[in-house]
């Protein structure tokens, strides 16, 4: 079959976009096939394509025997995202702002801090790593035992929540700040109560050293560094990243529950030393973690959300500083690592008794009178003498203490225990000493009070001399 006789049509050249049909396939215009003599039958649509060889793949560069061919990609305007992509754009804006110091706009703001809402909300198994990081603490500080106290360190819980509550204080949400404080609060209570299981159990044993419970009950200046690095690291990695900062939360969690679980220990066994004291250290360093927190937050540039979110962050801010200075108030940390390193003068022994000699008391008054017949008087007194103190050495070590010519230095004589020696009131302070003035057996000198003792015994006491008074 054939056309009939008129002038052919001009073939079209196709356009470089355009690729050559495969021998055997329709053109794309819908003519007829470039070689064979049939044409296409009626009931076959120009863009439907014959079944495939034997040897052909069924699909490749083709479309399979029977689909619709329609254009690859349709022209759409540039700022088109499809509906399947519109959350990963979302989770990939949250990152790209998250990694910025300002956040771009309000709405953006709002879904960062949605985003870390919903990573902060505690979890059953965070619950559940506080209750193993209790026991296993509370049965190393029975052992005594450094390497299992790091292991329970290990199993602490993420504390993700914690950073929630930082952030829900800087950003003034008092609902989420609610809902992480009870999740942290029922984690260390948790840690706490595990502990004092724990030291109730060691009453079964007598005489448990504990030393490693008394070194995390007391305040350390590296535990303090270590508890602010852990909270600033935490908050950082926290809100920068989407992965779990561990190792910030494992630092953390050391200065936490470590004097928390002591002082469970302290309260389980009956030791009035470790229950208050590791419970004030917990409340330490969490005041102070909270305060690393909330400036690196404020760093970052985040701030209430709405006016009335700034009272609660001002609140917590103070609550903070005043947990510092009452608990130890920077007043104990000075106290303890700057005034006790100087020299301090040492307390007088309140069982010695010095008497000043401008106070004296006569201790022997005769009178002899005789009024005679005619106008002589005569009346012999004695003079008055003052009272002295005495005190006997008493050293501690050696069985007896040197008197010096002058305090801390000179020569000096060995006077052996239980020596009476009269005290004379005159007190010195050297090398962080107190010295004072003796005089024994006509030798004056000096001594340190610590080796006096007081006492009431005195030297048989002098015949009076008798002066006639005419």
């Amino acid at each position: 079959m054939s056309f009939p006789e008129e002038e052919p049509p001009r073939p079209i050249e196709p356009s470089a976009s355009e690729e050559e049909p495969a021998p055997g396939e329709p053109s794309p215009s819908g003519g007829e096939p470039p070689s064979g003599d049939e044409p296409p039958s009626g009931d076959e649509s120009p863009f439907v394509t014959k079944p495939p060889s034997g040897d052909e793949p069924p699909f490749g560069d083709k479309p399979p025997f029977g689909e619709v061919v329609f254009p690859e990609e349709p022209d759409l305007p540039e700022d088109f995202i499809p509906l399947d992509r519109t959350s990963r754009r979302a989770r990939a804006r949250r990152r790209r702002a998250s990694r910025m110091l300002a956040m771009p706009d309000a709405d953006e703001r709002a879904a960062i801090l949605d985003g870390l809402a919903r990573r902060a909300i505690p979890s059953f198994e965070f619950f559940v790593f506080a209750v193993l990081c209790g026991a296993v603490l509370g049965a190393a500080y029975l052992m005594d035992s450094p390497a299992i106290l790091l292991l329970g360190i290990l199993l602490a819980p993420l504390l993700t929540p914690w950073v929630g509550m930082v952030l829900a204080v800087q950003t003034g949400s008092w609902r989420f700040f609610f809902l992480t404080l009870g999740g942290v609060l029922e984690a260390s209570l948790l840690v706490f109560l595990t502990g004092a299981l724990a030291g109730w159990v060691g009453r079964l044993w007598l005489h448990l050293p504990l030393a490693q419970a008394k070194i995390h009950s007391q305040l350390w200046w590296p535990e303090l560094f270590l508890v602010a690095l852990g909270a600033t690291l935490l908050a950082i990695s926290f809100v920068r990243s989407e992965n779990r900062p561990v190792l910030p939360s494992i630092m953390l969690a050391y200065g936490l529950f470590m004097p928390l679980s002591a002082g469970g220990i302290g309260l389980g066994i009956g030791s009035a030393a470790l229950w208050p004291d590791g419970a004030e250290v917990f409340l330490v360093h969490m005041a102070l973690a909270g305060l690393a927190g909330l400036i690196t937050l404020a760093a970052l540039r985040f701030k209430p959300l709405k006016a009335g979110g700034y009272f609660l962050t001002i609140f917590i801010w103070l609550l903070c500083l005043a947990g510092l200075v009452s608990l130890t108030g920077f007043t104990t940390i000075v106290r303890n690592e700057i005034v006790t390193a100087r020299p301090t003068i040492a307390p007088i022994p309140t069982a010695v008794v010095f008497v000043p000699f401008d106070s004296p008391t006569p201790t022997a008054t005769a009178t002899a009178s005789s009024t005679p017949t005619m106008t002589e008087t005569s009346s012999p007194t004695a003079t008055a003498s003052p009272t002295p103190a005495y005190a006997v050495i008493r050293a501690s070590t050696g069985g007896g203490a040197y008197i010096r010519s002058v305090p801390a230095g000179g020569t000096g004589t060995v006077l052996l225990n239980g020596t009476l020696v009269q005290v004379l009131p005159e007190i010195q302070t050297a090398d962080g000493s107190s010295w004072v003035h003796v005089h024994w057996n006509n030798v004056d000198g000096w001594v340190m009070t610590t080796v006096l003792l007081a006492t009431t015994e005195t030297p048989p006491p002098p015949t009076p001399k008798l002066t006639p008074t005419p």
